[in-house]
């Protein structure tokens, strides 16, 4: 599983990467039209306020469509939550517990008795 989590760590950086990317080559555009125009530096600064608002709200929908993408794709598999599985793990130091106990009873040393690994498996 290690590996697809690397698959989508490495696809969100590269959507990132672009977004970037889009974000500079758009500032040299804006940079070189307001030259071209004749834009005062006032114009220059409220264009290009207006135009990064704008490119962080996108931003922002561009990230919210990939986290909205990536969270379906991994649904897909049906994988435990981090909750899920600290839960299972309580679940088994509980019953490890007991069944020290129970072992204990019964005069066992720790590990050994009924549902311990047989000193002949492979473990």
């Amino acid at each position: 599983m290690p590996d697809l989590q690397e698959r989508f760590k490495e696809a969100w950086s590269q959507a990132l990467a672009g977004v970037n990317a889009a974000e500079a080559e758009a500032e040299k555009v804006l940079g070189r039209l307001a030259d071209a125009a004749g834009f005062s530096q006032e114009d220059v600064r409220r264009h290009a306020r207006e135009f990064g608002e704008r490119l962080v709200q996108q931003r922002r929908e561009i990230e919210r469509a990939l986290d909205d993408a990536v969270k379906r794709a991994v649904a897909g598999f049906r994988l435990p939550s981090r909750d899920e599985v600290q839960a299972l793990q309580r679940r088994v130091e509980e019953v490890s517990a007991r069944l020290e106990v129970l072992a204990e009873r019964r005069g066992e040393p720790p590990g050994e008795g009924p549902g311990a690994p047989s000193r002949g498996s492979a473990e």
